[in-house]
């Protein structure tokens, strides 16, 4: 059993940094830089084209998160990496109209279009609009959206004959969820960004759609009612729909989010918030790291609503899941023989280096039957990416109320510099802009051990947060108490067996693996 290099899970900032360099480095020389989407590991090794995937999927991905990464950690990213997936972006919108398509295979015409891609291409678009300023890619955007509403409608669905009268080969995804609904989220960050009615028209056509006939407001999971198992697309559209009631102010459509993942998504995530790729596959506990994304970005929204309860639960999947699961060592890929210098068998191990693919809770590979094969498809670390980007900015925010430390990460910012507990040095915080103070102490602690020097007052608390009025700018505050060791048992409920899990705080010492190979952590 090969037990992989431990993962610093106190750093996003480095797990952002390292998925960004597996971004730039996916674009296939034998294809005139479009993005590869298929990876393989085991039973072979490469990577390669999708024919529903790599232009219309693969670039929105990478474009959302790339350019979000540039604005929370001011990276400075290789243009012509940001240029490829921009060229790729405009290829797949290149067909008889504005809808994101692929090709069969590569020189192959553009045809293809499948509506579980119009979440990536407005992701592409959006990200475009608002990082570049870019007046095509919002033209692009605004066509889109317009010739959407000739050729779907949220009743009537897509007009089939008139689609295929334009050349275009209709590639069914199941069910609404699983397709048109994906959009929803970055129609509202493209709102946020632009201003244009229109998206902010189709997502709420969207939203009803997603709440009157899906997530109903009593939190329910039904398979059947839900038409796909497909969780990454559950998960997506639940995200999506946060945004939303963030963007709104809406309180009621908050608590139906809430709602389904107080009940709902415990149908497709365990407590460190693993997520099973697929609601109905049995015998494996192979997961997908962007579903857990998904769940970390609504957890965020609803902490930032004041349901605390939530950040905890967004530590503790950071800590516990996607920080460890990020590919960081990759001794165990070996580069296949390319006697004629194909791309795609080209530098595979390096270019998989800080990729993100479908883990177990344990480790890479799952016991039982798993997919069949080792896979870290290219999307999926521009899904976890962009979401360890809304993590980061997450981690410390100044409001109008204070400074608010939500998550017990190392993190620094103009106003706020952070040292995490699990450093062995405690908790310490420093106020660099005066303000109030507010730190979020986590459940487990016990208050009556908790010891506070270097407040120059008694603090007090505000729910779960410990309240200092008036620190003093530049003095460190040390906020001391003991990581609490405790086992946590992930439930068979979703797994082939209970899995025992070693605490210490919201981070992991060890799991049980079943002997599973390239492990995160120590054997429990």
């Amino acid at each position: 059993m090969a037990k992989l290099d431990k993962v610093n899970d106190r750093d996003i900032a480095a797990a952002i940094q390292l998925g960004c360099r597996t971004m730039q480095c996916v674009f296939n020389a034998d294809d005139d830089g479009v993005p590869f989407f298929r990876s393989l590991i085991e039973p072979e090794t490469l990577l390669a084209h999708s024919e529903y995937h790599s232009e219309s999927h693969v670039p929105g991905r990478h474009l959302n998160a790339l350019l979000n990464a540039e604005d929370v950690l001011g990276l400075s990213l290789d243009e012509q990496a940001v240029d490829n997936h921009r060229r790729a972006t405009l290829l797949s919108y290149s067909g008889p109209v504005a809808l994101p398509m692929n090709r069969h295979e590569v020189g192959g015409p553009l045809i293809n279009f499948c509506p579980h891609n119009l979440r990536e291409g407005f992701h592409a678009l959006y990200a475009l609009a608002k990082y570049r300023d870019d007046a095509e890619a919002r033209e692009l955007a605004e066509r889109s959206i317009a010739d959407i509403g000739k050729l779907w409608s949220p009743d009537g669905g897509w007009d089939l004959p008139a689609i295929k009268d334009l050349g275009i080969d209709y590639m069914d995804s199941r069910g609404f969820i699983q397709s048109e609904g994906r959009m929803l989220g970055p129609l509202v960050k493209y709102y946020r960004a632009t201003g244009y009615a229109p998206a902010l028209e189709l997502a709420l056509a969207l939203k009803e759609k997603a709440v009157d006939e899906f997530y109903l407001a009593d939190g329910g999971f039904d398979q059947q009612r839900f038409d796909t198992s497909h969780s990454h697309s559950i998960t997506c559209v639940l995200s999506s729909l946060a945004q939303l009631a963030d963007l709104l102010g809406d309180g009621a459509l908050m608590l139906q989010v809430m709602a389904f993942c107080e009940d709902g998504l415990w149908a497709m995530r365990d407590e460190l918030g693993w997520s099973c790729e697929s609601t109905v596959q049995k015998y494996s506990d192979h997961g997908e790291a962007n579903n857990s994304g998904d769940i970390l970005e609504t957890a965020l929204i609803l902490g930032r609503w004041g349901f605390t309860e939530y950040y905890h639960d967004a530590e503790r999947i950071l800590r516990g899941h996607l920080l460890p699961s990020q590919v960081r060592d990759t001794s165990f890929i070996v580069d296949p023989p390319n006697p004629d210098g194909v791309d795609g068998l080209r530098d595979v191990a390096d270019r998989h280096l800080g990729s993100y693919g479908f883990p177990a809770p344990y480790g890479h590979k799952s016991v039982g039957k798993g997919r069949g094969n080792l896979s870290f498809n290219m999307d999926i670390v521009g899904g976890t990416v962009a979401s360890l980007c809304e993590a980061y900015r997450e981690v410390v925010r100044e409001e109008v109320t204070g400074h608010w430390v939500n998550m017990l990460f190392d993190h620094e910012t103009d106003a706020v510099r952070v040292r995490s507990p699990y450093g062995g040095g405690g908790l310490t915080v420093a106020v660099l802009k005066a303000g109030p103070l507010f730190v979020r102490i986590p459940p487990w602690v016990d208050r009556a051990n908790l010891k506070v020097e270097g407040a120059g007052e008694a603090p007090s608390w505000s729910d779960d947060y410990l309240f200092i009025a008036q620190p003093t700018v530049g003095r460190p505050i040390r906020i001391d108490f003991p990581l609490q060791e405790q086992e946590l048992v992930l439930s068979e409920r979703l797994h082939i067996r209970p899995i025992r899990v070693q605490m210490r705080g919201d981070a992991v010492v060890a799991m049980e693996n079943f002997g599973a190979d390239l492990t995160f952590f120590g054997a429990y």
